[in-house]
């Protein structure tokens, strides 16, 4: 009996290692594949340049619906289909004109309407610079009131993971102009979310407030921001003019992008790799977050050209309005719940397409343990960083319905560079980045398939 109790146990750690072998040169093949076959950048080239801007409810948004639905049927995946789904339907306008009168001269600034916001004329109005929420209260309707406030603070430098300084700081675009319009503002200017010094202003999502006046609310780069706060700071009667057309038009119908390669085992059990489809009017949407989009399509493309039958069915998901409602995401789980679909894993990959560095783990401590098990298989390729923190938005409702969402993790520094501004294009996408990251997910995806989340 002792003897064969020491031969069993010299017998696993050889199973284990066979087991861990295996692995390792299937995911070896899966990023040879993506580094010499890959065709996501192909697919991101087109969107981009071919259609281009598509925020939910425009024609764009429409076209590329139908492209990304053409792609998976040209990569034969075993199903795919489209799921309504009711949008917003907000266009930007074309006229946006922000001017500052100084003694001097008149200065044009580079401006852009924040998502939502109503628009309007507004001639030679005082600016009061404000840096918290907390200066509102203190200068009130006697210092605010028939003025434009302008929101100066900047993302913090020191913070190493950038998305900490953007979160730090974005309550500036969403709740800024409500805040100010309580007081009485007449508009509201905010410093664009960027670490970079430039030109560029960026756009993002705001909201109002029912009980006060809806005010036009804008962004200026991070370059006439700096000038704008020494402006202010050097003379008191520094006035701004504004022109803007934005509207609200009724919600229009769209939809999510669906594409599975069917489990021949579990085919019950879903596993999720998704983006969002929707992407902002002034660029092209390229790392935000068309990258996140084609590295899902290009995840299930390379686990099917390898010959990989999945037990479990895996499914790529582009949804619809993550910009300015999470519509698409909301709904897709809504219609999970309805059909008992069982969601194992959702990944989630909106956070550009730049070099892999691991996954967030939305989840308790234990998930951790299983998904970190998995990191000296992936650690040779770039992938470390494993940890609690946040999936992602559009996955973010099927957490409620106990699926492990994670949150595919590329390096930061240079996404608020581009982050909803007209310099997130083509151009601007390294495609090695952009394959090792579709390669980072396929693997991650092959694995929990084939050994589920025990």
């Amino acid at each position: 009996m002792k003897k064969f109790i020491t031969s069993a146990l010299l017998f696993l750690p050889l199973f284990s290692f066979s087991q861990s072998a295996e692995d390792s040169v299937f995911i070896r093949k899966i990023f040879d594949f993506a580094l010499t076959n890959g065709q996501c950048y192909q697919v991101l080239t087109h969107l981009c340049t071919q259609i281009g801007p598509r925020l939910s409810g425009s024609k764009g948004a429409d076209q590329a619906v139908k492209y990304m639905q053409s792609v998976m049927q040209q990569q034969k995946f075993d199903r795919v289909q489209l799921q309504e789904v009711m949008v917003p339907h907000w266009e930007r306008g074309n006229v946006c004109e922000v001017s500052a009168k100084t003694l001097k001269n008149n200065i044009t600034l580079n401006a852009c309407a924040l998502g939502g916001s109503v628009g309007g004329a507004i001639k030679d109005a005082q600016v009061v610079e404000i840096k918290q929420f907390s200066e509102l209260e203190k200068l009130g309707e006697a210092g605010i009131k028939g003025k434009i406030v302008f929101f100066s603070r900047p993302m913090e430098p020191t913070h190493i993971h950038t998305f900490e300084a953007y979160g730090a700081c974005v309550e500036q675009r969403w709740g800024g102009a409500a805040k100010a319009a309580k007081y009485g503002a007449i508009a509201s200017l905010t410093r664009s979310m960027s670490l970079k010094e430039d030109k560029f202003p960026h756009t993002g999502s705001m909201s109002y407030d029912t009980l006060y006046a809806k005010i036009p609310a804008l962004a200026i780069s991070t370059e006439d921001a700096t000038w704008l706060s020494k402006a202010i700071a050097a003379q008191q009667n520094l006035s701004i003019s504004i022109q803007l057309n934005s509207r609200t038009l009724p919600d229009t119908l769209s939809h999510n992008v669906i594409g599975d390669l069917i489990g021949t085992q579990i085919p019950n059990e879903i596993l999720l790799a998704g983006g969002h489809l929707d992407a902002w009017d002034n660029g092209q949407g390229a790392h935000d977050d068309g990258a996140g989009c084609v590295q899902s399509i290009e995840a299930l493309r390379i686990l099917k050209s390898l010959g990989y039958a999945p037990n479990r069915t895996i499914r790529a998901v582009l949804f619809m309005n993550e910009e300015n409602g999470l519509r698409g995401g909301k709904k897709y789980a809504e219609i999970a719940a309805e059909s008992n679909q069982k969601h194992i894993l959702a990944i989630e990959s909106d956070r550009g397409g730049f070099t892999p560095r691991g996954f967030y783990i939305d989840s308790e401590q234990a998930d951790v343990l299983k998904i970190k098990k998995y990191k000296s298989l992936l650690e040779p390729y770039g992938l470390h960083d494993f940890k609690k923190g946040g999936g992602g938005a559009d996955i973010g409702p099927l957490k409620k319905q106990g699926t492990l969402c994670l949150g595919y993790i590329p390096d930061s520094q240079r996404y608020f560079d581009v982050h909803h501004a007209g310099s997130d294009v083509i151009e601007n996408v390294n495609k090695r980045e952009l394959e090792l990251g579709a390669a980072s997910i396929a693997a991650m995806l092959y694995l929990i398939d084939k050994y589920g989340l025990n």
